[in-house]
């Protein structure tokens, strides 16, 4: 790397630094306040926290996202506010669209494509979105990742790190230490475009002819590690038809959940970024009931290995069932370790929340007559008060996105009002699970995809 290359990304993460930690400190020192001294401005201090992320967007906004997903780690006013963070970074300009296209296609770029639209159509923490189409008129979405992002990255990272750090030393219920290697090992794949086309790939291989679920086909030609070209799917946001008809509703939910859980107990993957712009609905209005939902981002693609899959069946059944033991051989297999019986009551109040709807057989909305806003609420409160009197409980790195894309499902569901009989839903996708063939499930699709295979 030549040496003003190597300056300007030092320049880059140095200025990431002071931006990221400019805005942070002042809310961060009232959350520590707060915690010490036991200060009652907690909506105060959250909102200051939201307000510094939102204003830097970039990766560092995708972390706050996550936080907010896991109980204990910040307060549940912290956790609300940043929750409310939205992927919508200001885009760039048109000139610089110009110059960054041109990085990576070349001088000709625009000769490859029909047309390409300047002006993006979508901007969000990493990258934007325009409109393009091939030149012989197949519509496109082309996504350009912004300039030095993984300078951008590895600043945040770092701020991140020192943030998580200081929570282990204030005596937390949850050691968090596996949980920031999780975050810096997925958001750094998200920077390879490669690794997402490839992604992209191995999903539509699964939902190939699937009436629930559509897939964009990725134009390989047209793509680099920071740029990436998919088929462009027509459709709307799914919060447009949330006053829409309860079979409309319904459907879209059970497209969602397929979505989610199928390749999951089928394959060993999850989705791990639920966030609902990434999902548009595809509704005929003179055929409402053969609705899809398009998926269209594949940058936090989590692989499981076959083991942890089928922890998750142990801990339903054993939920289901009440056998003890199952339940406490699925924590242990998933990396949980020294648990005591308290420790493990206070784990299974949280899994009896995330598998509730899936363990009770009858039609029902998932948060079942409990208001959106304490949705879970209850319960994270009452697993931090034993964690805290009896742990710390370290989390499994799996564990993190798990969790995260379980509640960002869940929230999909509320928002929708959608009233499914989720436990059969669930039923059919786990039925005649056998862990060793869906090892070799998964290795043949992500062989056939290019998708690199995790270590067991």
């Amino acid at each position: 790397m030549a040496l003003d290359d190597e300056r300007n990304r030092f320049g880059a993460r140095a200025a990431r630094y002071g931006r990221v930690g400019a805005n942070l400190g002042g809310a961060a020192a009232r959350l520590v306040t707060q915690r010490l001294f036991g200060a009652e401005d907690e909506r105060g201090g959250a909102a200051a926290l939201a307000a510094a992320l939102g204003g830097l967007k970039g990766p560092i906004m995708k972390v706050a996202q996550l936080l907010a997903t896991i109980p204990e780690v910040l307060p549940p006013e912290y956790a609300e506010e940043l929750a409310k963070l939205q992927s919508d970074a200001p885009p760039m300009g048109a000139a610089f669209v110009k110059r960054r296209m041109a990085a990576e296609l070349g001088p000709d770029w625009e000769s490859r494509f029909g047309s390409f639209e300047r002006q993006p159509v979508a901007a969000a923490s990493l990258g934007q979105v325009h409109r393009a189409t091939t030149r012989d008129g197949a519509p496109l979405a082309v996504k350009l990742q912004y300039p030095d992002m993984a300078s951008a990255v590895e600043a945040d990272l770092a701020q991140l790190d020192v943030a998580f750090s200081l929570h282990r030393r204030m005596r937390p219920a949850i050691d968090t230490s596996e949980v920031f290697h999780e975050i810096a090992e997925r958001i750094r794949e998200e920077l390879d475009y490669r690794r997402e086309a490839a992604n992209a790939r191995l999903y539509g291989a699964v939902f190939a002819g699937d009436p629930l679920v559509r897939v964009p086909a990725v134009h390989g030609e047209l793509s680099t590690g920071r740029l990436l070209a998919l088929e462009w799917l027509d459709g709307r946001k799914l919060l447009e038809h949330r006053d829409g008809p309860q079979a409309l509703r319904d459907r879209l939910a059970t497209a969602m959940f397929r979505a989610w859980w199928h390749p999951f107990a089928r394959f060993g993957l999850i989705h791990g970024d639920p966030h609902l712009g990434n999902y548009t609905a595809a509704v005929d209005p003179a055929a409402p009931e053969a609705a899809r939902i398009n998926l269209l981002d594949y940058g936090c693609i989590r692989i499981f290995p076959a083991r942890f899959v089928g922890g998750v069946v142990d801990l339903y059944g054993g939920l289901r069932d009440g056998d003890d033991d199952r339940v406490a051989h699925a924590y242990e297999t998933w990396g949980f370790r020294g648990l005591s019986r308290e420790l493990i009551d206070a784990l299974n109040i949280w899994a009896r929340f995330i598998y509730g709807p899936l363990l009770d057989d009858r039609v029902r909305t998932v948060a079942d007559g409990v208001k959106p806003a304490e949705y879970g609420r209850r319960q994270a409160f009452e697993v931090h008060r034993v964690l805290k009197e009896k742990g710390p409980v370290t989390v499994p790195r799996e564990f993190v996105f798990m969790d995260r894309a379980a509640i960002g499902l869940g929230g999909v569901f509320i928002h929708l009002s959608a009233e499914l009989n989720f436990h059969r839903l669930f039923e059919a996708e786990i039925a005649d699970f056998d862990a060793a063939a869906l090892a070799d499930r998964q290795t043949r699709a992500l062989a056939a995809a290019g998708v690199a295979t995790p270590p067991a």
